[in-house]
């Protein structure tokens, strides 16, 4: 393990906030998580993460910065005893990598396009976005509780906002994206992923998320039409 304190500097309801400290967590580190107000950044955040503009997570590990939330993951994994996050294996890696990869470019655009948009537009994103959905759906194997197996690894961790955060969109949009009907294995794994006592420690207050969050309603479909109009 290497030397130095841990600190999270992260803001209340962030799903890639949630990553970071889920595999504090999974690894046994002992951190102390800085909140942020992100609409007044400190200076410790400013100068931690200047090339993003102040974004959260950013993980403080002695003199050190590691920002973004995936790097940040392979960091803790890295360098820290405990648990393996990632597979052993290096081609078992780079599947877990690729598909974190695909949630983050494939199915991000496609989810806030059909969560707040309308009409021919909107349609099309949740096709897409179902479709992406039936992909990383076929990631997991019968008869285990992860993607990685058993466990919850770095996969989980990556669209762990999923099992949370994508439930508090639908409420606000009124769309429903992810459902036992379509993606029966998914809703399993959502449910275990929380259930999930270290990672349940992370989770903030649904209710509370979906207050914060409700009235940034406009600003979303201000930024999903300007992503349509993109495409």
């Amino acid at each position: 393990m290497m030397a130095g304190t841990v600190k999270l500097i992260g803001c209340f309801g962030s799903p890639f906030v949630h990553r970071a400290e889920v595999a504090l967590r999974l690894k046994g580190v002992p951190y102390e998580l800085i909140q942020e107000d992100i609409d007044n950044k400190s200076d410790l955040l400013l100068r931690s993460n200047p090339v993003h503009g102040g974004k959260v997570p950013v993980l403080l590990h002695g003199d050190r910065a590691v920002c973004e939330s995936l790097v940040i993951i392979e960091y803790v994994d890295e360098a820290f005893d405990g648990p393996l996050l990632l597979p052993s294996d290096p081609h078992d890696r780079a599947v877990a990598r690729f598909w974190a990869a695909f949630m983050y470019k494939e199915c991000m655009e496609a989810m806030w396009i059909a969560l707040w948009t309308n009409g021919e537009v909107q349609a099309r994103a949740v096709r897409e976005m179902k479709t992406n959905l039936t992909l990383l759906e076929g990631q997991l194997q019968e008869g285990k509780r992860f993607f990685g197996g058993d466990a919850i690894g770095f996969l989980d961790i990556a669209v762990g906002g999923m099992s949370h955060w994508m439930g508090v969109f639908e409420e606000i949009a009124g769309v429903r994206l992810l459902t036992e009907e379509e993606h029966p294995m998914l809703c399993r794994w959502a449910k275990e992923y929380t259930a999930d006592e270290t990672v349940r420690r992370c989770l903030p207050d649904r209710d509370r998320v979906v207050a914060a969050l409700t009235p940034r309603k406009e600003l979303y479909v201000s930024i999903a039409n300007a992503m349509a109009a993109q495409k």
